[in-house]
């Protein structure tokens, strides 16, 4: 089974920067779209981004762009979010997710999904 496991959340204030990685077990990276969803209690899942396999292409919701950037490192099997600007509402619990195609994962059909870690904005 692929394994996604996630690193790098944690508290930090508004206007903080953070960086959450995605690293992927063996070389399940490779050739597959990775994407970002977030979830806050009593809300419903967000999709945050998606990167093409190569890099090459990104994807971000409305509610981060410009303040997110997506970007990958084959070589090492990980996936990285560099988050700037964070807001409260920014404040989720984000998931790593790995799919055929960045259009897959903007539709919400990944193929799967990391444990996902907790990234708190306070104010």
């Amino acid at each position: 089974q692929v394994q996604l496991v996630e690193s790098g959340g944690g508290l930090v204030q508004a206007g903080d920067s953070l960086r959450v990685s995605c690293e992927a077990s063996g070389s399940a990276l490779s050739g597959y779209a990775m994407g970002w969803f977030r979830q806050a209690p009593g809300k419903e899942r967000e999709f945050v981004g998606a990167i093409s396999w190569d890099g090459s292409y990104t994807y971000y919701a409305d509610s981060v762009k410009g303040r997110f950037t997506m970007s990958r490192d084959n070589a090492k099997n990980t996936v990285y979010l560099q988050m700037n600007s964070l807001k409260p509402e920014d404040t989720a619990v984000y998931h790593c997710a790995q799919g055929l195609s960045t259009s897959r994962l903007a539709a919400g059909s990944p193929d799967y999904w990391g444990q996902g870690i907790l990234v708190a904005v306070s104010s």
